[in-house]
């Protein structure tokens, strides 16, 4: 995860789609959504890294299952450069990541009545993806379901 995520091997989006895709309902969970989305990257950790580690696992699901929902990415946008969280606690997170995130005003509609599935890389709290699924329910979203690679222990 760290050379994927970290340095630039996004070879490794391929074999982490394939597992993934092993796991129960996560075939489902494609097929049922009606529109999928990555949560993104502050402009600034865009710019580092060159690429959103979330969007690559995205497509890289999207290209392995044929019939899923369409990927469409630059629809969410991250507000705020929010400190890095790999060292927050639960309610840090929480606090860190209110009002961060946001809909593409031009995609606003879009999202209304729909199931959405959002993709990340890894989760620790859910602070993240509770943040943006509760901005997309507020926009009208009719569900939100999510998928990660990896869930990981808070740090001590």
């Amino acid at each position: 995860m760290q050379q994927f995520k970290y340095h630039q091997h996004l070879a490794w989006a391929r074999p982490m789609a394939q597992l993934m895709l092993q796991a129960p309902h996560t075939r489902q969970l494609l097929q049922q959504a009606e529109l999928v989305l990555a949560v993104p990257l502050s402009a600034t950790r865009l710019r580092e890294r060159g690429y959103n580690q979330a969007l690559q696992l995205a497509r890289a699901l999207q290209r392995q299952t044929p019939g899923s929902a369409v990927l469409h990415s630059g629809w969410l946008l991250r507000l705020a450069d929010t400190p890095a969280q790999v060292q927050l606690g639960r309610t840090a997170r929480l606090r860190n990541l209110r009002h961060a995130f946001a809909i593409e005003p031009r995609h606003a509609a879009a999202v209304c009545g729909r199931q959405v599935l959002l993709v990340d890389d890894v989760m620790t709290t859910g602070a993240t993806l509770a943040a943006v699924a509760n901005m997309l329910l507020a926009h009208g979203a009719s569900a939100v379901d999510a998928m990660v690679f990896a869930r990981t222990p808070l740090p001590d």
